[in-house]
């Protein structure tokens, strides 16, 4: 007979202490993303800008989680419900953030007309390419990085927005907060990535793809600073 062989789980204390750690390394490289971070700074052209991109790219994870969901097919009816639970509840949120976009003055046309930073697309495209190798595992690893990165960033960053620019510029985003926290997005997204490592990937696997997926938070706050503040300021400064 066999040798019963137990098989690694992915651990929630060292996934939650190696995103911090990562986002530590990000903040100290990327121009005032700890401030931003620590409800400290914000700008309005760089706000605006971070809300527009937080709609384009929830419109593209929909499609990639879409694509997790199909790889999943019926090769794990309990991980593929999970999975379309959190799509269910998530759909359509975009619309939250647009409304705050045009308290801003931001047009319809304005935001469909809006690229999306290469930070963002190379996301995009790492977790469609690793789908078709990978299953669903590092798309939910990312889906539980937002829900994680959103319970401890988002409250404080928009925090400061309301300070600065007025509750009504913030209305929005302020109740997409408390739908997550209603919903408990967290808890979800960490029973279904561990369902998901453990069907479809390995913990290591997991860690790996998470400070690759922070790396590339940390190159977006950099593209975003560049074009909105950055431009900004004169040559030399």
């Amino acid at each position: 007979m066999g040798e019963n062989v137990a098989v690694e789980k992915l651990d929630r204390d060292r996934l939650e202490a190696l995103a911090a750690e990562q986002m530590e390394k990000q903040f100290q490289r990327v121009p005032k993303m700890r401030e931003l971070h620590a409800g400290e700074w914000t700008d309005r052209d760089f706000y605006v800008r971070h809300i527009t991109e937080t709609v384009l790219r929830i419109r593209l994870n929909n499609e990639v989680d879409t694509y997790a969901l199909f790889k999943v097919g019926s090769k794990n009816d309990a991980l593929a419900a999970k999975l379309a639970q959190y799509l269910a509840e998530e759909f359509g949120h975009e619309g939250m953030f647009t409304r705050d976009l045009v308290r801003f003055g931001l047009t319809s046309e304005q935001l469909e007309a809006t690229d999306v930073f290469p930070a963002t697309k190379k996301l995009m495209g790492y977790l469609r390419l690793e789908a078709d190798t990978r299953g669903p595992a590092p798309t939910t690893v990312w889906d539980w990085l937002v829900e994680w990165y959103s319970d401890r960033y988002n409250p404080i960053i928009t925090a400061k927005a309301t300070e600065e620019f007025g509750t009504e510029f913030t209305q929005g985003t302020r109740t997409h907060i408390e739908f997550d926290d209603s919903h408990d997005h967290d808890e979800l997204m960490f029973r279904t990535v561990a369902q998901a490592v453990e069907s479809f990937g390995t913990p290591e696997a997991a860690y790996n793809d998470l400070a690759t997926f922070v790396e590339l938070i940390g190159d977006y706050f950099a593209e975003l600073y560049e074009a909105t503040v950055g431009s900004k300021q004169p040559v030399g400064a």
